[in-house]
């Protein structure tokens, strides 16, 4: 193994050089991704639709093609959920990322073309792996298998003769993965791809204990899950015990800070390292290069060519977006993104922020609506206002203020959503309008839903029902009454809820 650790950890770091190129000559890479992306599509229906053969330059691309967001894009989407071809990218598309809903439906499902696996799904993995034995260059890591907990895929319900399947994005990577890494991984598949969570936790904890696991991969939240069940049943102390050589565990999806105390408890290690990666459903975007800090790297030749919209901009009918070369570093901005899946100026939802132009270094600062997304769960706020609407009028409700945010976990404590609300009219049974309101969040979030699952991550939501006038004096306290001054409905930390119950002297979670 130590032969296969040092030939594999050599033909990873050679891409390192590809890496300073395009950190050396970002915008001219960029442009590079661009016309290509405009070559390749100009004979699909889109490409026909917008006359992609006259675009000359990114001004005539800008001035041609709406920026657009899912919704918008779901017409041409639908066509390639039920069959069509060559609509938004010429190769076909037989695989579909399902992530989280929008207003309109319960799920989303974009396009995942060959080029988009291959030349940015993929390649963002080994780029991962590259950037970390370099950053490492004594490490072990293919001396054993890396633990990786991913979602599950299924047949395309849209068009069963369509032959084309949609699944959680880390379950098409895994089901497309090249041999010598489906090799390195652990568990099989058969079980990686398990769609019962409860059941898959612990088939993959029976399967995993004997084997030497050097790296974990996935969302924080049911990483840690596994990790508690396998020293439940293992007995053991800590996961050193039961992986002595673990010295990695790359992240996404949600913020790290609430979990890092959680994870150096269950593995007190100096040898144990973190990295985030920026990986969505639309593509990877960003990798954590550097040991000493949490910034990503944009990875600029994934065959994604990128735009950004400032925030003061967003909410225009025809939002002005800049290139890579005009961006400010502090200011916060919407990405949009065009891709080699067929995205065209796709508005992600997502807003970053850049730390450093020289190489381009960003931080994911947010999303462009309010949210709580601390487990992958990416809960908006429409989802919480129908939620809060189907449960006053389950309980004879009036409501006049609501705030939100999560409860972390704690050990083995599950998390969970914390609601602050003032009413106008109490309900007539507070549990009873909690559980509408969580059944009617699963209802119309299918991340959520997941999450809830026999309460395997997410337990019920806590409920406030405080004082009238609570929501004034807190606002008063801050300074923000009157004018434009909205409370804020939704975060993706604690805040608010802390503020506002510490005045209240409540304890939180309860």
């Amino acid at each position: 193994m130590d032969i296969f650790n040092s030939i594999l950890s050599w033909a990873l770091k050679k891409r390192i050089h590809d890496i300073e190129l395009f950190m050396k000559y970002p915008e001219e890479v960029q442009q590079e991704h661009f016309f290509e992306l405009i070559e390749t599509a100009r004979n699909t229906s889109f490409g026909k639709e917008y006359d992609f053969k006259s675009i000359n330059s990114y001004q005539e691309f800008k001035e041609r093609i709406p920026i657009r967001n899912y919704e918008e894009l779901y017409p041409y989407i639908e066509k390639l959920l039920h069959g069509e071809q060559n609509i938004l990218w010429p190769s076909k598309i037989k695989w579909f990322a399902k992530s989280s809903g929008t207003t309109n439906a319960r799920s989303k499902f974009i396009p995942v073309s060959e080029e988009a696996l291959n030349d940015c799904h993929f390649k963002g993995g080994k780029d991962l792996l590259s950037i970390y034995i370099n950053n490492h260059p004594e490490s072990k890591l293919f001396t054993g298998k890396s633990l990786t907990i991913g979602g599950s895929q299924q047949i395309n319900t849209f068009d069963q003769q369509s032959e084309t399947r949609y699944g959680d994005v880390s379950a098409v990577i895994m089901k497309n993965l090249p041999l010598w890494a489906q090799l390195v991984r652990t568990p099989n598949l058969k079980i990686a791809l398990m769609d019962e969570w409860e059941e898959k936790i612990e088939k993959m904890a029976q399967a995993t204990i004997n084997e030497n696991v050097t790296s974990l991969a996935g969302v924080p939240t049911w990483t840690l899950v596994l990790l508690n069940r396998i020293l439940e049943i293992t007995g053991k102390k800590d996961i050193t015990e039961v992986w002595p050589n673990l010295e990695l565990f790359a992240h996404g999806a949600v913020a790290f800070g609430p979990y890092r105390k959680l994870f150096r408890d269950l593995i007190p290690s100096d040898k144990m390292n973190y990295m985030e990666s920026y990986n969505a459903s639309e593509g990877y975007f960003g990798i954590q290069d550097q040991k000493d800090s949490d910034e990503l790297l944009l990875m600029l030749d994934y065959g994604v060519f990128y735009e950004f919209v400032p925030m003061e901009e967003i909410d225009n009918d025809n939002p002005r977006a800049i290139g890579l070369g005009e961006v400010e570093v502090g200011k916060n901005y919407a990405l949009i993104i065009t891709t080699n899946s067929g995205l065209w100026r796709y508005k992600i939802g997502d807003t970053i922020r850049f730390t450093s132009t020289s190489p381009y270094r960003i931080k994911i600062s947010g999303r462009t609506k309010h949210f709580i997304n601390a487990f992958g769960e990416e809960l908006v706020i429409e989802n919480a206002e129908k939620g809060i609407e189907k449960a006053c009028e389950a309980t004879g409700a009036v409501i006049d203020n609501f705030t939100a945010g999560p409860i972390y976990l704690e050990g083995t404590q599950r998390g969970g959503h914390e609601y602050i609300i003032e009413f106008i009219k109490s309900p007539d049974d507070l549990q009873r309008f909690t559980r509408v309101l969580d059944e009617t969040l699963r209802e119309s979030n299918s991340d959520y839903d997941a999450k809830r699952h026999k309460d395997i991550a997410l337990k019920e939501p806590s409920v406030h029902d405080v004082p009238r006038g609570t929501f004034y004096n807190w606002m008063k306290k801050r300074g923000k009454l009157g004018g434009q001054n909205k409370v804020p409905r939704l975060s993706n930390n604690r805040d608010y809820l802390d503020s506002i119950l510490e005045m209240l002297n409540i304890n939180a979670g309860t």
